[in-house]
């Protein structure tokens, strides 16, 4: 099992809207077996929803430091990534493949994954998780352009 590098000891907040909902509760179990405290923001069905009623909640945990990291999930993964950085110092990286997320972590220091369901099979998901949740920033030359990122 692979070893977090988030602090642990604050929980993991997720959230999905309809489209995404069957992954965020597969993907709950599988962080939960990881140890992890697991924060739903919702949505709690597949009924058609907005995906700024999660990923703002969400983010806002990030940001405020009540959650150590979050996972959004919806369709494409793009409406949740883009309303979560609007939050100052959420790096919401929109991920497909284990790569990605290992690259948003070493050198974007990426704070939130961004999952599209409707683009990847669900233990693709749940391995791109836990290699998220497993990389660490590489600083060095990242952390300058990093440092950069925020508009505020």
């Amino acid at each position: 099992m692979n070893t977090n590098v988030f602090d642990q000891k604050l929980p993991l907040v997720i959230g999905s809207d309809h489209a995404g909902f069957d992954y965020k509760e597969a993907i709950k179990e599988t962080l939960t077996a990881m140890g992890w405290q697991v924060e739903d923001k919702g949505t709690y069905s597949t009924d058609s929803t907005d995906y700024p009623d999660y990923a703002h909640p969400v983010a806002t945990m990030v940001e405020e430091g009540k959650a150590a990291v979050g996972i959004l999930i919806c369709g494409s993964g793009n409406g949740v990534c883009m309303s979560a950085n609007k939050h100052k110092g959420i790096r919401a990286a929109l991920c497909w493949n284990d790569e990605l997320a290992s690259l948003s972590r070493q050198h974007n220091n990426a704070n939130v994954l961004c999952i599209p369901a409707r683009f990847m099979e669900l233990n693709d998901a749940k391995k791109m998780t836990e290699t998220f949740l497993s990389t660490p920033f590489e600083g060095g030359r990242h952390e300058k352009r990093v440092n950069k990122i925020s508009a505020y």
